[in-house]
């Protein structure tokens, strides 16, 4: 297997060509909103048409650590047993997921409770609750109008847990790991209903399936698969790629999956179109990345006249390509953000953008005069 990146240069400009020349395009006023994270921001999902939920690797405030530490003496006192996965010792510091109103810049709540930083936040878009995994090795559900911790709590890998996918009438919930294994939740009872380990699979990501009892997951051992959840058996495997896979997205129709690939130097750092419905071949390759590519999502219809995707990379840039013919329609640097970590898309003009360095940024997509792509603020 090859190895994750651990030390990412965030300069971009050494890996542009040597007759490589910057446009001259209009400076663009940039908002600077009240930030949503004190660290870097690993995962981002849109909650509703104005909210996102995000996780990194923050820490709660002295004065959220006070409320926590009393929630905990009264859940203890009363039942004389630690609450699941946090045990009776309230650690130095917790990690928050965050709610942001990103039409506003506002945040709107920040819930804590996990002990390691937050690796993915995963969601059924317009519903109101919401689901963060950890290296803690927990997964933790948040309700949006609730304030007293999480509603549920999901223990039970032995490794941190990177994987998160919700079913879309929000009742199961998988999850997988760097233990190798894949798990089956019963979102209500917390249960788990049924896990499966395939040796060497060190799960990087999940997704489900619009409309259909699938879930596709990508792993370090450079294989994309498709889990049947009723049974959580693996129904296909893709052909191995070169390179680690970093991440993947489903199209709306449920015809298409697209996933990424880590990389260096312009080696790898591609994204891969793969058909769901017919050959369950590879379409086209996206190649243009510099680094490691770490996310990858369909754009709505509504972006211009053809299907498009977007990438977002370890290089500092996003990338939107034509998905029929794998051309990139256009390319934004996000100089100095660092690795580009998540992408969420929330409406037909509205790409966020997830960092290590510089938060969350806003980016809008307008097709009127050709395929353009700004960053319009930062929170």
């Amino acid at each position: 297997m090859g190895k994750l990146q651990s030390k990412i240069n965030c300069s971009t400009s050494k890996y542009r060509p040597d007759d490589y020349v910057e446009e001259d395009s209009p400076a663009q006023a940039v908002q600077q909103y009240s930030p949503a994270h004190t660290g870097a921001v690993t995962s981002v999902a849109a909650l509703t048409s104005d909210l996102c939920v995000s996780g990194g690797k923050d820490k709660a405030s002295d004065r959220q650590l006070v409320k926590i530490k009393m929630q905990r003496l009264s859940v203890l006192q009363a039942t004389d047993c630690p609450p699941v996965g946090l045990g009776k010792e309230c650690p130095s510091h917790f990690q928050t997921v965050v709610v942001y109103n990103w039409r506003s810049g506002a945040v709107l709540k920040r819930f804590v409770g996990h002990q390691r930083e937050v690796t993915k936040v995963a969601c059924v878009f317009e519903s109101n609750s919401f689901f963060s995994a950890s290296r803690d090795k927990t997964v933790m559900m948040w309700e949006l109008h609730r304030n007293s911790g999480p509603s549920q709590h999901f223990p039970g890998h032995d490794l941190v847990v990177t994987g998160l996918a919700v079913s879309p009438d929000s009742l199961q919930l998988c999850t997988g790991s760097r233990d190798n294994t894949m798990c089956k939740w019963d979102i209500e009872t917390g249960e788990c209903l049924r896990r499966a380990a395939i040796s060497r699979n060190l799960v990087t990501h999940l997704c489900w399936v619009p409309a259909e009892p699938y879930v596709i997951q990508t792993s370090e051992d450079k294989t994309i698969r498709i889990w049947d959840s009723r049974e959580l058996q693996v129904a296909h495997r893709f052909p191995v790629k070169q390179y680690i896979q970093t991440y993947c997205d489903v199209s709306q129709d449920g015809r298409y999956c697209i996933s990424s690939s880590n990389g260096f130097g312009g080696e790898g750092c591609e994204a891969t179109l793969w058909d769901l419905r017919q050959t369950r071949s590879r379409v086209r390759e996206y190649k243009g990345h510099f680094q490691t590519t770490a996310s990858c999502v369909f754009l709505p219809n509504g972006v211009g006249l053809t299907p498009v995707v977007a990438t977002s990379s370890h290089d500092c840039m996003v990338k939107v390509w034509n998905q029929d013919s794998g051309a990139c329609l256009v390319t934004l640097c996000l100089d100095g953000s660092g690795p580009l970590a998540s992408l969420a898309v929330c409406d037909s003009s509205t790409l966020l953008c997830a960092s290590f360095n510089s938060g969350i940024h806003l980016l809008r997509i307008n097709s009127v005069k050709g395929l353009e792509l700004q960053e319009v603020a930062t929170f």
